[in-house]
Parts: structure tokens; sequence; C-alpha cells
């Protein structure tokens, strides 16, 4: 293990081409390690595991969005200088990894190759759903089951998912008082992702992203809802190869 951020990456192999992978809100970063299956072998997954989930869940959750970001560049930091990486995040998780990637470009470090931004609207843009971080426990859990924000197995057990409720509230307070700074467009390329049935990224949500970067841009929608990602594993890691393998070939 390197650090408790990083706790499913054992060893940097060093050629690998490192994908840090960012959960959606409440979620448990596990799931990634599933995607070195289908990743050519100089790709190694790093899935950053958040405090208050997982093997972390003693751990009190983050409630201050910038604390968390500046925490995680602490953290990942001495694992960016001498093996290429990328960033992939979805949901909260690509708003996570945009602002590591403003802070990195900030404290002139280096910056991921791709920033690859799944299932979440431009942080420039209004969020489209409604806010619903400081409802009652029961309100704030219909409200998350009401805009598909959560996978259908947690949603089918309510008893079971108010184990993760402290976690989920303290990521949407997070992605819900969020506030975007302005600031220098990110200098490295911007691969937005989404599924066609989500409704709160949908199309023109994650068009918006282009306004972040000063290099290319690129929108693949992929079947599915705001879960999508549980299911088409194969074609997103057909575009992150594609991509990575674009800027070297």
């Amino acid at each position: 293990m390197l650090s408790l951020w990083l706790p499913y990456t054992k060893e940097i192999e060093p050629d690998a081409h490192l994908l840090f992978c960012f959960p959606y809100g409440g979620g448990n970063p596990a799931f990634y390690n599933n995607w070195q299956v289908y990743l050519p072998d100089h790709f190694q997954i790093c899935p950053v595991q958040l405090p208050g989930r997982g093997i972390r869940f003693t751990e009190p959750s983050y409630t201050n969005f910038h604390a968390l970001i500046r925490d995680i560049v602490a953290a990942i930091q001495p694992y960016l200088m001498n093996n290429r990486f990328s960033f992939f995040g979805h949901s909260m998780g690509a708003l996570v990894s945009f602002e590591v990637s403003r802070l990195l470009q900030t404290m002139s470090l280096p910056l991921p190759e791709n920033l690859f931004v799944s299932g979440y609207h431009a942080p420039h843009t209004s969020d489209p759903g409604r806010k619903i971080h400081h409802l009652p426990d029961e309100e704030f859990l219909d409200g998350i089951v009401e805009m598909n924000g959560l996978p259908e197995e947690l949603v089918q057990n309510r008893d079971f998912l108010q184990v993760f409720l402290p976690a989920l509230r303290a990521d949407f307070t997070m992605c819900e008082t969020y506030q975007y700074l302005p600031g220098n467009k990110l200098k490295s390329p911007i691969v937005a992702l989404g599924g066609t049935d989500d409704p709160e990224a949908g199309e023109e949500h994650l068009k918006a992203w282009q306004a972040q970067t000063e290099n290319d841009f690129s929108l693949h929608m992929v079947e599915g809802d705001h879960f999508y990602i549980h299911h088409k594993e194969g074609e997103i890691i057909k575009i992150i190869e594609t991509q990575c393998k674009t800027l070297y070939f």
C-alpha cells in the first residue's frame, strides 16, 4: 500500500502510465480495479480512496472541498514526477479531478496527459439538479434516488443505505456549495464522457467542458444512464486507450 489515499496500488511500476481514478459521491473507488483487466499492460489503475467510505470508513468525510483538493495533491504528488499519468473522474470525481488538475497547474507541478471527466456538468455552468444536501435524511435519500444518483443495488436497500448517509451528505454538501473561481484554462486535453440517458449530465452539460482547456477537447456519449460506467467498462477503456495513443502515435 502506497498510502491511505491509494490503498489498492501496492507499487508503482516504473514505466507505467498511471490512471488515477476518482469516485462518484459516496462511492468506493474499488470498482475501478476491474478496469485493469481491459487495459493494456503499460497502464496502471490507481483508484483514489477518500475518507469516510471503503477501507477508510471510520474516518470523517471532508466537507471542505478545497481542503480535500489540497490534501489529494499532497498525497499523490510524489507519484507524479517519474511516470506518465492521466486522471479519470465520474460525477463528483470529475469535479475533484478537475480541481486537482488546476491546483497542480497553479503549483507548476506535472499535469495529467489527459483529464477524463464523466457524468458531470462543466464547473463554470449552473448545476442542473436541485439542492438536497440540507434536507432531512429520508427526503435527502429520496432526492438522490429521484436524480438517479445511486447504483440500483443501493436504492433497493434503504437500511443498508443509511450506513453511507454521512459520506453521501458530505459529498453532496461539497458539490452543491462548490463555487467556481475563474482561472487559467488547463493545459491538459479534456475528454468528456456521459450516459445518453443521464438527465443530470446531458450532452450540452458535457460540451461546456471545452471552455476549461486551451488544448484539445472531445466528447463521447455512451449508451446508459448516470451509472453507465458500471456496464460499459470495455467501451470506456477503449476511449481512454485511444486518446492516450493519439498523443504519441
